[in-house]
């Protein structure tokens, strides 16, 4: 019928009908054009009027921690997580290299690969001979007995290897020794290194910085991680008893800021940054980079204006001031020997005279004896993870200002100023060739692009010990189940488990208790 309808249509209307279709299709051609055009015109003022559009950062707000949108950390198991088995594979000893933070990472690491291979982590070895030349070792900084408790859900844990007592003889474990290679995968600790393990019943792996891939698709592994890093690495009570000493004295006048100023010739000499420098300045930096790192060809004069070079004191100041920090700023430096001395402090302090470091704060002996030690590191990381606002100027490869901005954003999205140095460089560089004409607004605008500490997509090459978001976060009303947070009784749960393997008769009471872990 519709058919029929519709050619009867066209039989009686056949002129008239095709002069109307040219009449709308002309209406149409018109109306499109007018459409075009205005968009085109829109879009043009829109260009014009983008870049005079002024850039608001509010400082006030900054003090304060970023917006969590809904999340919150949690870095317990929130599916299946068995205990320890009471027979393990055999004994893992590592030993960390770097310098505080690149320890700890590979701590992390330790920890992980232990509960890969099902292996008895020996307590591991903070390298005494390589950054700081400080023979602490992991006894002397961290809480050994919290170490161990924290994670006995998760790896048994022992201060040596044991001896073997065997017919009233007793032989020593030798750890078989093998260098793992950087960014190893998992599948390598379960062929390689398990394999050694079962043949020498202890391995030992050296050295052990980067030597476990960050990337694994297993967010409960990671999520052990985040237990390593936020929870069971506590540093012994009188590191923490002098670190909240200074943050109360800091804090007694106010907010406090703290700024990682890494401004040391070893990392200059690293990145390659040299030009700014005068000529015998310039020749004690190659001279060291030669001395210290792989030979690399790098084009010294534009190492700046790619973003790969630390900011000077003077930048760091510009920026403050540009967001419209004033020199009443209370600010905490935690630095090395800044190479260059004086000359490159004096703009800064110009800027704003309120600096201090651990030992303007507190001049106590431990602490003068030992501020370029890990102790001294431990206090200024702390100092750093409890201030009001933290700002890296060198988040390369640096593990100081990477860790730290991990741990502030799992200790509830603590305010963070991470410059973009890339984008921020033609800015400087046009300011010392005299174009200083809206210099402070270009500033601005560069940092409001920025994150400031808030949860954000971890992005290459972004490390997840800097940001450990979505996987050691979860929220009460999630959209995703992936995302939701574990029962308030997990603590119970885990310890049931626990119990289960000393006690093997509590086997049906876990079995009624796992379900609950995994809803």
């Amino acid at each position: 019928m519709r058919r029929l309808g519709h050619h009867r249509l066209h039989g009686k209307t056949g002129g008239v009908g095709t002069k109307g279709m040219v009449a709308k299709l002309s209406i149409g051609v018109i109306v499109l054009l007018i459409c075009t055009l205005s968009l085109l015109f829109s879009a043009n003022i829109g260009s014009n009027r983008e870049p005079t559009r002024p850039s608001k950062i509010n400082v006030e707000e900054l003090w304060e921690s970023a917006k969590s949108g809904g999340w919150r950390p949690s870095s317990a198991p929130r599916s299946d997580w068995p205990p320890p088995t009471k027979e393990t594979n055999g004994y893992l000893r590592v030993r960390c290299n770097g310098g505080l933070n690149q320890q700890r990472s590979a701590i992390c690491n330790a920890v992980l690969a232990a509960r890969i291979m099902n292996a008895t982590l020996v307590l591991p070895e903070l390298d005494a001979n390589s950054f700081w030349h400080d023979d602490s070792g992991f006894q002397g900084i961290y809480d050994v007995e919290h170490f161990i408790e924290t994670l006995k859900y998760d790896v048994k844990i022992v201060g040596k290897i044991p001896d073997v007592h065997k017919n009233g003889k007793t032989k020593k474990i030798k750890a078989f020794q093998i260098r793992p290679p950087r960014d190893a995968p998992i599948e390598w600790y379960l062929t390689t290194a398990l394999k050694a393990m079962r043949e020498h019943s202890a391995i030992y792996l050296t050295p052990f910085s980067h030597r476990l891939a960050e990337e694994i698709d297993n967010p409960e592994y990671q999520r052990l991680r985040c237990r390593v890093n936020y929870h069971a690495l506590r540093f012994k009570p009188h590191i923490m008893k002098l670190s909240e000493s200074i943050v109360d004295k800091l804090r007694s006048q106010g907010h406090f800021m703290s700024i990682h100023l890494r401004f040391e010739m070893d990392m200059l000499a690293f990145a390659g940054c040299f030009d700014i420098f005068n000529p015998e300045e310039q020749k004690i930096l190659r001279k060291y980079r030669k001395e210290n790192f792989a030979d690399k060809r790098l084009i010294y004069n534009e190492r700046r204006a790619i973003g790969k070079c630390p900011l000077t004191p003077e930048e760091v100041g510009l920026i403050l001031r540009a967001m419209r920090f004033d020199n009443s700023t209370r600010i905490y430096l935690a630095a090395g020997e800044l190479f260059g001395g004086e000359r490159f402090m004096k703009p800064f302090r110009t800027l704003f005279p309120r600096l201090d470091n651990h030992s303007s704060v507190d001049p106590s002996e431990e602490l003068s004896a030992t501020s370029q030690g890990l102790i001294g590191s431990a206090v200024d990381y702390m100092v750093c993870l409890l201030s009001d606002i933290f700002m890296p100027t060198y988040d390369g490869p640096s593990n100081f200002a990477n860790n730290l901005l991990g741990h502030r954003l799992y200790y509830g999205f603590r305010t963070t100023i991470r410059p973009d140095r890339k984008a921020l460089a033609p800015i400087f560089i046009a300011r010392e060739k005299g174009k200083r004409a809206g210099f402070e607004e270009a500033v601005r605008r560069v940092m409001l692009k920025t994150n400031f500490g808030g949860p954000h997509k971890r992005v290459s090459p972004e490390s997840f010990y800097t940001n450990s978001w979505p996987e050691c976060f979860c929220q009460m009303n999630p959209k995703k189940s992936s995302d939701k947070c574990p029962p308030n009784n997990v603590i119970e749960i885990l310890d049931s488990r626990l119990e289960s393997i000393r006690d093997p008769d509590s086997t049906s009471q876990t079995n009624s208790t796992v379900t609950g872990l995994e809803r």
